[in-house]
């Protein structure tokens, strides 16, 4: 007999009715909400776990109730969830309240798909062409195997192709569903529809799957076998989901279809997650599925975990102001099961140096007072950001981890940037030589690569073709013998080395000739904008510096072009990266010393980082809000918190949704402090610009927060401000009641006769005790004002 056929046929009461002492004593641990969650029974449930909320504990002790006091066989319990580490803590915790639950299915989603393709081939895998020996393809399987489907795509184009399948199935839809003629997505390519039916047959043929196939299969195979269905309702009669929110449209179809909701099966079906923390959705994640959980299943009982073990009320309130402004929620409000703490920071500071020396002080000056570095988290929206807290921290030998990601110089694009700029520096660098001649792909191959650096290392005088007389070059200049080879080089490697050549001349000549040591002009620019005359101010702007050089080569090269399709395709920020190193060069001229100067300051760097390899488990943690999920800090700071870096955008309002379960997710991963930064000044696409705090910073309100440092318009004259930023200098005028300061305030729109719109970019008293304006104007630069004499001349504007 198989064995669904002996599973027990629903969820049945205990011989006793009674909690036996055990159950008892695991069950006195919860709270109401928790309790509740635990014993329902009969309807679909939705329970709404709010950030520390304790979870995993509901669902591991369900499973342990279910078991041991209700009589459900653990072979009929499925749960599943997205990754290995959560379904292994589920496991164990589960075994450790009831020996039984090792029977039971803890899995992932993907891993459930594979066993049920295992175990039930002969049902489902007639039409659908798989053996259950089958393998999986990863990823670099299935660009492979689209190359034998089309040779003549290059990797790059076929791992374009393999994205666009991997997201056809996430979405259920297969090469000849209409979708694929209408959304954006798959519209480009334009044969996208007819490559992916070209693959699947071919991957049908070999007998294999692929990652996809792991939900879109099973789900396949259900709808379409009316009694391999019947054996899954047999089979499990209890569903429960984890992360619920994180699910996308396969996931929820292969939930609809196990669980025979349009049948009547009786599956007792539960999915716990937090709509307030669905922030996946570039990789798939459809929100709407739990939002509309309560709809699509009847009768759905929503329980809602509020009680928070994990961070202060302080905190939790901040976090509560900002995700209330989302309409596509359900609703709750957390609780601090610890009461009341530290009332967290806002730093309003006037740059991004400020910003990381703020971060290192913090860290420095707690861990003199006994406070371990691994309490400090620092959190980040992009990658990019981590540069800056990256070299402080090495330079002030403060030890840390990147969580998610490879430190900001071993970034493949970054790597790419610096091995042009030092063939730039030296031409005699063969590893940065063969790192960027052929990428992107220029026909310039290996053998031609080396034909040319065996050139620089034998040839170092070339007679002229017409006989004239000799030309010296020194020996090993590889872009020397580059434009000697260009002679000897027939068809695309010829024009195409003769065009690297050019390049590299057209690059070299940016430079200017050498007038100030490096790290001297725009670093002063940042911290004295204020005070600097608006002719000043203007003389050092208008200087150039190593940013544009970046700038250019990213352009010229095609890097910039390469790595923007490869984030558009990946979800990926490797352009923002490129532009973060851009901006730290702008402290630089543009000439060959300043080239020297950075140079030597980001090897240093990188040595130095290389030197703490193998750091101490006590390490600050550097890591984006995305990575945080699920984790959680003593001490957050919450960097960067300005329109157009955190939120990114604030055009779409889904996107704009999505920002602020972001910003939620952050604040709540803090557990005693919680600091947010905000800079005045940041360098942008290798330029100054003038920031706008971020919207969320309004939203969480003026109440339960201390703000130190010099605050925008919006927060001045209210009890919000507490004070200046220690020893920093950020220094806070007196507002007072003058009617000129709340008129020309920070942030303010102005409109000049002579210099057109701009925007008040900075306020200070000056040595006289007069109140200046610094004005940035959208065309006429950067401006500074006495507003009691020139009032006439300076129109404040309102849209």
């Amino acid at each position: 007999m198989a064995i669904e056929d002996e599973i027990l046929s629903g969820i049945t009461d205990s011989q006793t009715g009674e909690l036996s002492e055990h159950a008892k004593e695991y069950l006195s641990v919860l709270n109401p909400e928790q309790y509740e969650a635990v014993v329902h029974e009969g309807s679909p449930l939705l329970i709404l776990a709010g950030a520390g909320s304790g979870k995993t504990r509901v669902i591991t002790t369900k499973i342990a109730y279910l078991i041991g006091e209700k009589g459900v066989n653990p072979h009929s319990i499925l749960a599943v969830t997205f990754t290995k580490k959560a379904a292994a803590e589920m496991h164990e915790r589960a075994i450790d309240l009831e020996s039984r639950a090792e029977y039971s299915q803890i899995k992932t989603f993907h891993s459930f798909g594979a066993w049920f393709l295992r175990v039930y081939a002969d049902d489902a895998g007639g039409d659908l062409g798989f053996s259950p020996n089958f393998t999986v393809y990863d990823d670099e399987d299935v660009v492979s195997l689209i190359q034998k489907v089309e040779p003549k795509l290059t990797k790059k184009e076929a791992a374009t192709y393999a994205r666009k399948i991997s997201l056809a199935k996430d979405y259920c839809l297969l090469p000849d569903s209409p979708e694929l003629l209408t959304r954006d997505e798959f519209l480009n390519p334009t044969d996208f529809a007819e490559m992916y039916a070209a693959y699947e047959k071919r991957l049908r043929a070999t007998g294999n799957v692929d990652f996809g196939d792991l939900i879109l299969l099973p789900y396949l195979a259900l709808t379409r076998n009316a009694s391999l269905r019947e054996k899954m309702y047999r089979r499990f009669r209890v569903i429960m989901v984890d992360e619920y929110q994180d699910s996308n449209v396969a996931q929820f179809k292969l939930l609809e279809a196990l669980s025979g909701l349009k049948e009547g099966s009786g599956t007792y079906v539960c999915v716990v997650g937090d709509d307030d923390q669905s922030i996946y959705k570039f990789r798939g994640a459809e929100i709407q599925n739990i939002l509309n959980f309560p709809k699509i299943f009847e009768g759905t009982k929503i329980i809602r975990l509020e009680s928070n073990y994990r961070s202060t009320q302080e905190i939790l309130s901040l976090a509560d102001n900002v995700i209330k402004n989302n309409s596509g929620r359900l609703g709750k409000t957390l609780r601090a099961e610890r009461g009341s703490g530290k009332t967290p920071v806002l730093a309003f500071l006037p740059n991004q140096d400020d910003e990381v020396h703020f971060c290192a002080d913090l860290v420095q000056k707690t861990h003199a007072m006994g406070v371990p570095y691994s309490e400090w988290a620092i959190l980040y929206r992009t990658n990019a950001q981590s540069m800056g807290f990256e070299s402080e921290f090495v330079r002030k030998k403060i030890p840390y981890v990147i969580v998610g990601s490879l430190k900001f110089f071993e970034r493949e694009e970054v790597k790419d940037i610096v091995a042009w700029l030092e063939l730039l520096a030296n031409h005699k660098n063969e590893i940065a030589f063969h790192r960027i001649i052929n990428k992107p792909a220029r026909g310039i191959g290996n053998k031609t690569q080396d034909s040319i650096v065996a050139c620089a290392q034998n040839e170092w005088q070339v007679t002229n073709e017409n006989g004239a007389g000799t030309q010296n070059f020194e020996k090993n200049d590889i872009i020397a013998a580059c434009r000697y080879m260009t002679g000897r080089l027939s068809g695309k490697s010829k024009s195409e080395v003769a065009k690297f050549a050019e390049l590299i001349e057209e690059i070299e000549s940016l430079f200017e000739e050498d007038t100030t040591a490096g790290g001297e002009l725009a670093s002063q620019v940042l911290s004295e904008g204020a005070n600097l005359s608006s002719e000043e101010l203007k003389k050092r702007e208008s200087k150039k510096t190593l940013a544009e050089l970046i700038e250019t080569i990213a352009k010229k090269s095609g890097l910039a072009q390469y790595y923007e399709d490869r984030d558009k395709e990946e979800h990926t920020f490797r352009v923002e990266n490129i532009q973060e190193l851009a901006n730290s060069a702008v402290p630089y001229p543009l000439a060959k010393q300043g080239l020297l100067d950075f140079l030597d300051n980001i090897q240093l760097d990188r040595t130095l980082s290389n030197q703490d390899e193998d750091v101490a488990e006590d390490a600050v943690t550097l890591i984006t809000l995305h990575n945080t999920k699920g984790l959680e800090f003593n001490r957050v700071v919450m960097t960067g918190m300005e329109e157009g870096v955190f939120p990114r955008n604030g055009d779409d309002e889904e996107e704009m949704e999505e920002e602020r379960r972001l910003c939620y997710v952050g604040i709540t991963r803090a557990k005693n402090e919680l600091y947010l930064t905000s800079c005045a000044v940041r360098r942008m696409y290798g330029h100054i610009e003038y920031m706008k705090c971020s919207p969320f910073l309004l939203e969480m309100g003026t109440e339960g927060i201390k703000a130190i440092g010099q605050l925008p318009s919006r927060y001045r004259g209210s009890s919000f401000y507490q004070g200046d930023y220690g020893e920093r200098g950020l220094s806070h005028p007196d507002f007072g009641t003058d009617e000129i300061q709340k008129k020309y305030h920070r942030g303010a729109k102005i409109y000049h006769d002579d210099y057109g719109y701009g925007i008040i970019a900075n306020t200070a008293v000056n040595d006289d005790g007069e109140y200046a304006i610094t004005v940035s104007f959208e065309n006429s630069g950067i401006k500074r004002f006495l507003p009691k004499y020139q009032e006439s001349s300076l129109m404040i504007v309102k849209d």
